[in-house]
């Protein structure tokens, strides 16, 4: 007995470094440690989702078709990194920043900040890692990252964008709200994001803004900005324009 009771305690232990280390996002109803300086961290993300965001278009086997789909796009959120977790349970998560397009002013804003985990999450080549865009084309979609909690493929259709290939060819007939982009050590990843759980992270948006603010204050009526995120609103805003 008391030898299960110490292999339970280690067990413990190493979930709790797992999930409080980052390797798995809080899911919706987990309270995450809290970080010792979220400011900074949360800067890092957003300069780091724009050096992946920048990846994904030098990309020769998606940056075309990704930066095709940005120029319809109304929202992009963008995590520079998921992690795969397997200990005990198959898992993974990242944190991620989103941001949205005003298009009464074709004005890019945000970033507003979220998390998304997913047990036995879909990584087709076998990585640990990916870099994942996920780009709204719809109401539908928007709304569906807006929301304090949303599941991908049942809250909004999603599915895996399109890979190589002509970029008008590739892109001519896609209707879902959803598209989804991933890569690992810069190839692409194949990662299925169907069933995900994207939900806000409002510690980070707290964090970022200094005040508690929602998603929608962010993104939509633009109540606060940071300036530190010019970097990021720049990089999706020039892919957006076709550049």
């Amino acid at each position: 007995m008391s030898g299960q009771r110490g292999r339970f305690a280690t067990t413990i232990i190493a979930v709790s470094l797992l999930v409080g280390g980052g390797l798995i996002a809080p899911l919706p109803g987990i309270v995450a440690p809290a970080f010792a300086d979220e400011t900074q961290e949360v800067q890092q993300l957003v300069d780091r989702a724009r050096i992946a965001f920048e990846g994904f278009l030098a990309d020769p086997m998606m940056g075309a078709n990704l930066r095709s789909v940005v120029m319809r796009a109304k929202a992009v959120l963008i995590y520079p990194q998921v992690l795969r977790g397997a200990f005990i349970f198959g898992g993974s998560g990242g944190t991620g920043a989103l941001v949205a397009r005003d298009e009464k002013t074709n004005t890019w804003g945000g970033p507003a900040f979220y998390t998304i985990g997913q047990f036995s999450f879909g990584f087709q080549a076998g990585a640990d890692a990916a870099e994942v865009v996920l780009v709204a084309l719809t109401e539908r979609g928007l709304s569906a990252f807006l929301s304090t909690s949303s599941k991908l493929g049942a809250d909004a259709a999603v599915t895996a964008g399109p890979i190589g290939g002509g970029a008008e060819a590739a892109t001519a007939n896609l209707s879902v709200d959803i598209l989804s982009f991933s890569r690992t050590k810069g190839l692409y990843a194949g990662v299925s994001v169907n069933g995900a759980v994207v939900a806000v992270r409002g510690s980070l948006n707290q964090a970022y803004y200094n005040k508690d603010v929602s998603p929608s204050a962010i993104l939509i009526s633009r109540d606060v900005s940071n300036p530190r995120a010019a970097g990021l609103i720049e990089a999706v805003a020039k892919a957006a324009s076709g550049k």
